[in-house]
């Protein structure tokens, strides 16, 4: 098991596994507007524009989002988002360890692990 590295955390990356946000993308997305909230008991509500497009819940803990179903990176499946303090340094560190950044933003980006899964970071604003 690889040791723990404190640039990760210099980087503001949170290594206790907290998840920011799963996203989930939809062909039809008042089915899935009512399946989610269905399941999870609470409504999901039209994101701000600094969010970008579609819905998500506003309780506390992680966010469920979900959003129309398009041709960029993140659209073709289910994404975690992790959230980070610096968001350029934790796409270096994704560089570093042998990741990949596919869709880099200033707010969010979209990123392959090691073995090619996808997952998000989204810098935190708080």
């Amino acid at each position: 098991m690889a040791e723990p590295d404190h640039r990760a955390a210099a980087a503001g990356i949170r290594t206790a596994g907290e998840l920011s946000l799963v996203e989930f993308p939809a062909d039809d997305p008042e089915r899935a507007l009512r399946f989610w909230s269905g399941l999870l008991g609470e409504p999901l509500v039209p994101r701000e524009t600094v969010e970008g497009q579609g819905w998500r819940t506003r309780a506390s803990g992680s966010a469920i989002g979900v959003h129309p179903r398009g041709s960029g990176p993140g659209d073709t499946h289910s994404l975690p988002y992790f959230e980070v303090g610096d968001l350029p340094a934790a796409l270096a560190r994704v560089g570093d360890l042998g990741g990949s950044v596919i869709h880099p933003g200033e707010r969010w980006a979209v990123c392959r692990d090691s073995e090619g899964s996808p997952f998000g970071l989204i810098r935190r604003i708080r």
